[in-house]
């Protein structure tokens, strides 16, 4: 006997944040978790890359993803799991590191952080998020 169980999902986007570029969605929602979208360093103000180095582009990803978990009336302690791709993973991790230390805190969700080549910014980050 094959049991098929069908969850629902919500498909969003947020008018806080830059339009998605491609065919995706901000964020979805299944079986009692959120799904992020690889969010990169766009200031929802201005629509532009915010600074040109690591440590402000890691607070603006960080501030981006905060406004997807506050619309679902959650916060960085319900993360558990984010990934983060770095275009110049060994020169800024131990940066990227310590700012991922102001939104974070212990117990830390399951992470994974690799190097990527992105098209004009540094880092972007997505997250699993328990509802």
């Amino acid at each position: 006997m094959v049991l098929e169980i069908r969850s629902k999902l919500e498909h969003f986007t947020l008018d806080e944040l830059s339009k998605p570029v491609g065919a995706y969605s901000h964020g979805v929602i299944a079986n009692g978790f959120l799904f992020t979208c690889g969010l990169g360093p766009m200031s929802p103000e201005t629509g532009k890359i915010s600074g040109d180095e690591i440590v402000s582009q890691t607070r603006q990803v960080f501030k981006n993803l905060e406004l997807i978990l506050n619309s679902k009336k959650v916060d960085f302690s319900r993360v558990v799991k984010l990934t983060a791709y770095l275009q110049n993973l060994e020169s800024d991790f131990k940066a990227y590191n310590s700012v991922c230390s102001e939104f974070l805190s212990t117990p830390y969700p399951a992470r994974t952080t690799t190097g990527a080549t992105l098209p004009g910014i540094l880092i972007e980050i997505d997250c699993i998020v328990a509802l």
